[in-house]
C-alpha cells in the first residue's frame, strides 16, 4: 500500500484531487493540516502527501507554501485540477433560515461569501479547519450549517439545500503530490519548476536574480515573497519557472541564479496540469506516477 497523507477528514476537495491522482494501492491518511501533510512524509509516516497550493479566488494556499520550506527532506512530483463548487449543508430537518453559522475554510469562504451574503444574511462563519471539518462540525452540533464538497454531506448524513454553489464559475484549485526528495519526474515538454531562495540584502540583488531567467527566455508563473520566520526582515522568494529542470536554458538559469542568491531551494519539476482535465492530462498523471514508482526502485 502507498500510504498518502492528505487533510482531512474524508470528504475534502483534498482528497478528491488524491483520487484524481490515480495512485494505486493508495492508503489515504487524513491530517488536520497541510503542514502535517507535509511533515509525515519528512518522518517516514507517509510515502507521499497530496497538498493545496494555489486558488484561482485567495491566491497561494500559503500554509502549504510555507511548510514546503520550513524544512528540508520533500520534494513536489506532480500536480493536479479541480473545479471547485460547494453545497450548502444542514442536519436533516433544519432549514438555511434557521441557521445563525456556517462553518467552512476561510479559503472556501472566499468562493461562497456572496451566496452566504444574499441566501444566509445572518449566519456567522465558523472557520474550519478544512471544509469536510466544518461539514463534521454540523453533525455534531457545533455549527447550524456548512459550505463543504458534497460528498461530505453523504458522509456525515446531512441535507444539501444548494449544490454548485461558487461566487465564481471558473474556480479552480491546483493541488500537489509531494514524497521525499528524490530523482526528479521525467520531462514531458509541459512542466513546471519550483524553487525558493533568499538574496544577500543589498540594492539589486533580486533584480540580478530575475534577469538571469530574462536572458534565458526562462518565464515566470508565479513570483510570491514570505516571511523566513527565522530572522526579522528576511524573507523567500517562491517561484514557479515554466519549464523542467533538464531544458538547458532552464538549468543554465538556476546555476547562475545559484551564484547570486545565499539560499537556493529546489522543490521539483513534474508536469503541468492543463485546464479541465482531459484524458491526456490523465494519461500523463499515470505516466508520471509509474515513471516515480520506477525511479523510487531504482534509488
Amino acid at each position: 500500500m502507498t500510504r498518502i497523507s492528505y487533510l482531512g477528514p474524508a470528504g475534502t476537495f483534498t482528497e478528491q484531487a488524491l483520487i484524481q491522482f490515480g495512485i494505486e494501492d493508495a492508503q489515504p491518511l487524513p491530517v488536520d493540516s497541510p503542514a502535517a501533510a507535509l511533515n509525515a512524509v519528512r518522518a517516514g509516516d507517509a510515502d507521499y502527501a497530496v497538498a493545496a497550493i494555489e486558488s484561482s479566488v485567495d491566491g497561494t494556499v500559503t500554509s502549504t507554501s510555507d511548510a514546503l520550506v520550513e524544512a528540508p527532506g520533500v520534494q513536489i512530483y506532480g500536480e493536479t485540477e479541480l473545479d471547485i463548487s460547494f453545497a450548502i449543508m444542514t442536519r436533516p430537518g433544519d432549514t438555511l433560515g434557521s441557521a445563525a453559522t456556517v462553518a467552512t475554510h476561510p479559503v472556501a469562504y472566499q468562493q461562497v461569501k456572496n451566496w452566504l451574503a444574499e441566501n444566509m444574511p445572518n449566519a456567522t462563519l465558523l472557520p474550519a479547519a478544512s471544509n469536510a471539518a466544518g461539514a463534521r462540525m454540523v453533525a455534531e452540533g457545533e455549527a447550524d450549517a456548512a459550505a463543504a464538497p458534497r460528498r461530505a454531506a453523504e458522509l456525515f448524513g446531512l441535507y444539501v439545500h444548494a449544490d454548485g454553489v461558487a461566487d465564481l464559475e471558473t474556480a479552480r484549485t491546483r493541488f500537489l503530490l509531494v514524497g521525499p526528495k528524490g530523482v526528479p519526474t521525467a520531462r514531458t515538454g509541459n512542466d513546471r519548476t519550483s524553487i525558493v531562495f533568499q538574496t544577500p540584502n543589498e540594492p539589486g540583488t533580486l533584480v540580478g536574480v530575475l534577469q538571469e531567467f530574462a536572458y534565458r527566455g526562462v518565464d515566470m508563473s508565479r513570483i510570491e515573497s514570505r516571511p523566513t520566520r527565522k530572522v526579522p526582515n528576511t524573507y523567500d522568494f517562491h517561484v514557479d519557472l515554466v519549464g523542467h529542470i533538464d531544458d538547458v536554458p532552464l538549468a543554465e538559469a538556476l546555476r547562475a541564479v545559484y551564484m547570486r542568491t545565499s539560499q537556493l531551494v529546489f522543490l521539483g519539476s513534474w508536469p503541468r496540469a492543463h485546464g479541465e482535465e482531459s484524458q491526456v492530462d490523465q494519461r500523463r498523471l499515470r505516466e508520471a506516477w509509474q515513471w516515480l514508482e520506477r525511479a523510487k526502485k531504482g534509488m
